[in-house]
């Protein structure tokens, strides 16, 4: 999915010394002037990550129609994961496919690669699509894309998109210790946690996670050093977490990189029409255009340093 976001701002909290910590989306619009809306969850002022996941765009339910012309990408592995309706992805490496709810859909940009996704029909779409941001021993790899169906689910409840919940695995590819799954609640869940990992849930709809009553569409930053984490209630979730992501990121557009001047190369060449990032069959050659850089030299969006209670 584009962020069609220049500079897509992050909705300014101030972090507490505890955790855990519930931060409330923003309202974008996702492809034009009659687009859809998403609800932009991550990334938030002050937490810029969970693990490598460093974008989160929640969609839906809405009977409405996804058109998101082909647009690059780089340093970062999208994750589609639609709840309802289906989504026609077609990529630079000649994929070219349909995807429904349970299955997934995990591209891996590295140095580069374009895509475009459109709703099949009219009709009730629903979703997420997530960003991963690839090590820097890894963000240049070469593209790749794959799709999985019949994930493994955890406990009977929590189907592992990616990453390793407890003893059960996702065959999707990683590049850092992670966990992304979907969780369905019907009373009381326990799901165990990796301390040494931070971990966040977005309440997809309203539920009490860690004893907290989340509204639908927050999410619950639960921070590290938890063994375990209980959601309560009658509804779905989705569980984030990861190793703690070493690397302070530069995100513009659709561009994850270290540098300010690796965001101006990569826009330059999707402007320039260079080979590096190919070409989507299907359109005719219409696509995304570049957004006009800020005035400004783009700097890393940075974790907000934890604050002491008597500075609350």
């Amino acid at each position: 999915m584009s962020n069609l976001d220049a500079l897509p701002g992050m909705t300014d909290v101030t972090r507490s010394h505890a955790v855990p910590e519930v931060f409330e989306p923003r309202e974008v619009p996702l492809g034009g002037l009659r687009a859809m809306r998403v609800e932009r969850v991550l990334p938030q002022r002050g937490l810029p990550t969970v693990g490598a996941w460093c974008f989160l765009d929640a969609f839906g339910p809405h009977d409405v129609r996804m058109r998101v012309l082909p647009h690059p990408h780089t340093g970062l592995q999208t994750v589609t994961w639609p709840l309802a309706g289906e989504i026609h992805h077609r990529d630079s490496l000649g994929s070219d496919v349909l995807v429904r709810p349970g299955q997934l859909n995990l591209m891996t940009a590295g140095r580069g690669v374009s895509h475009s996704e459109f709703s099949v029909s009219d009709g009730m779409l629903h979703g997420l699509q997530l960003w991963v941001a690839l090590p820097v021993e890894r963000a240049t790899m070469a593209p790749a894309f794959e799709q999985h169906v019949d994930l493994p689910v955890y406990g009977g409840v929590a189907t592992v998109v990616l990453g390793t919940l407890g003893d059960v695995t996702s065959p999707a590819t990683t590049h850092t210790p992670l966990v992304g799954a979907d969780v369905t609640v019907d009373g009381q869940v326990a799901l165990p946690l990796r301390p040494d990992h931070e971990h966040a849930v977005l309440a997809m709809t309203e539920l009490t996670v860690a004893g907290i009553a989340v509204p639908r569409g927050r999410l619950l930053y639960l921070g590290t050093g938890r063994a375990e984490v209980v959601l309560a209630g009658s509804g779905r979730a989705f569980l984030l977490g990861g190793e703690p992501f070493p690397d302070d990121l530069v995100m513009w557009w659709n561009f994850v990189g270290r540098s300010h001047e690796e965001i101006v190369a990569a826009r330059a060449a999707w402007a320039g029409a260079d080979e590096l990032f190919g070409t989507v069959a299907g359109h005719g050659g219409a696509r995304i255009p570049a957004p006009d850089l800020p005035g400004v030299r783009l700097a890393p969006r940075r974790r907000r340093a934890a604050q002491p209670p008597e500075a609350q």
